[in-house]
């Protein structure tokens, strides 16, 4: 069985729309470099936003 890191241990970004810190998730493993927001919400405030 794998080692259980702790949350304070784990990666962590700032969110480009809100501008919060927000940690790894196991989902985002593979494209961690690509995630920019902390939520779907975020990510579509941010891109309408952009259009306005």
């Amino acid at each position: 069985m794998a080692k259980m890191r702790k949350k304070a241990d784990l990666p962590e970004k700032t969110c480009v729309h809100c501008g919060r810190p927000f940690t790894w998730r196991k989902k985002w493993a593979r494209d961690w470099h690509q995630v920019k927001y902390c939520s779907k919400a975020c990510r579509s405030a941010h891109k309408t936003s952009e259009t306005s």
